[in-house]
């Protein structure tokens, strides 16, 4: 039987038809796919400019969706998810980039870093150390030792605290002497807690001796050798601050005074305190010179003086509360009053967050800033 090469003859023109027909309906479908994608994208990006959040999380997924090997757009999501606070959705999305293979490294440690932050916006403080540990090496080594730092803090890790700290200035992001004292006085209190004072004052040297303009060790110092008896050693490490950190010694005078107490040095004290007066007012070094000053009934002319230099209503309170003024039931009452109002004159405000408190922090707690808060007190400001 011959084999009828008609049928092959025929047979070329319609499978040339046929592929043919298969291949425009291939680009036809690849058009429509490209299309969708940047049409997702910037409805996307649209939304988000106009503040649409949600909007915009539904555009970009559909965009991811069109398009998954794009990891722009996973970016652009993962973020959108971490600022709405949506944040296992955004570790989710984070997770993916670092498990696929195509990645760049660039890309995977970009894709780090987001996880970080992820962990860290989460308050998932373990996680984030983990990952962020993972970006040493990288472009994203200082912000993560950054971010460690804050993580240290918040935690109270203060050795840890201090490596990272010494990092950071070995590499050249600044000075970080003062606050390695800081965690130094911190480590300090530690130890004074559990009773163990001799590595307590141990620590405090080396941490006046790294920042010697700094005035919290010598301060911290000279309460434990008070504390441990030793009040001429305590008084003499006060006035290194009078060359050190004059400004801070409104936060000693009443330290300052009972040590010179202590150790007969009044007179020494007086000097100091006066001559600290002289260049900047405070109320506390006032109380101070009064509890020094031998001469009797000083204590009303003294807050004459301050009311002669400052308006102050602290001064003015307690020089009244010494006063007869008629009838002792309706001064009382006025006393009480002037006493209510002057009370929240008395603290302390952090110039960062304006967090006040009655007493003095190295540390804020509002906003977690070191030495924010003045010397002075707020009506002094």
């Amino acid at each position: 039987m011959e084999f009828d090469f008609t049928w092959v003859l025929l047979g070329f023109p319609i499978a040339f038809t046929l592929g043919w027909l298969a291949s425009r309906l291939d680009l036809r479908q690849l058009r429509i796919e490209n299309r969708q994608a940047p049409k997702a994208y910037f409805r996307g990006l649209n939304f988000l400019l106009n503040e649409q959040q949600d909007q915009a999380i539904d555009a970009f997924i559909e965009a991811v969706q069109n398009d998954p090997d794009t990891s722009e757009l996973h970016f652009a999501l993962g973020n959108l998810f971490r600022r709405r606070g949506e944040y296992e959705r955004a570790v989710r999305v984070h997770e993916h980039l670092l498990s696929r293979g195509d990645l760049t490294q660039p890309e995977r440690d970009r894709a780090q870093h987001a996880l970080a932050l992820d962990f860290l916006k989460a308050g998932l403080l373990d996680r984030a150390e983990l990952a962020l540990r993972k970006l040493e090496g990288t472009g994203y080594e200082e912000e993560a030792r950054l971010a460690l730092l804050s993580i240290y803090e918040r935690s109270r890790d203060w050795t840890h605290a201090t490596d990272i700290a010494a990092k950071l200035e070995s590499a050249g992001r600044g000075s970080f002497s003062t606050r390695q004292a800081h965690y130094l006085c911190e480590q300090a209190l530690s130890a004074t807690a559990s009773g163990d004072t001799g590595r307590a004052v141990d620590i405090l040297q080396r941490a006046a001796s790294l920042a010697p303009a700094a005035p919290r060790p010598l301060i911290d110092l000279a309460k434990l050798q008070g504390q441990l008896g030793r009040h001429q050693d305590a008084f003499a490490t006060l006035l290194k601050l009078e060359k050190t950190a004059p400004q801070a010694l409104p936060l000693a005078a009443g330290l300052l005074g009972n040590m010179a107490q202590q150790s007969g040095q009044q007179q020494a004290a007086l000097d100091l305190l006066l001559a600290s007066y002289a260049e900047m007012p405070s109320i506390d070094v006032v109380e101070a010179i009064i509890k020094l000053d031998a001469v009797p009934d000083a204590s009303r002319q003294r807050y004459v003086q301050h009311l002669e230099r400052e308006a102050s209503l602290v001064a003015a309170a307690k020089w009244i509360a010494g006063e007869k003024l008629g009838d002792e039931g309706q001064h009382a009452l006025v006393q009480r009053a002037l006493d209510k109002a002057t009370k929240p004159l008395m603290r302390y405000r952090c110039a960062a967050c304006g967090f006040e408190a009655t007493q003095h922090f190295w540390h804020c707690p509002g906003c977690q800033a070191w030495d924010s808060y003045p010397a002075r007190r707020i009506e002094e400001l």
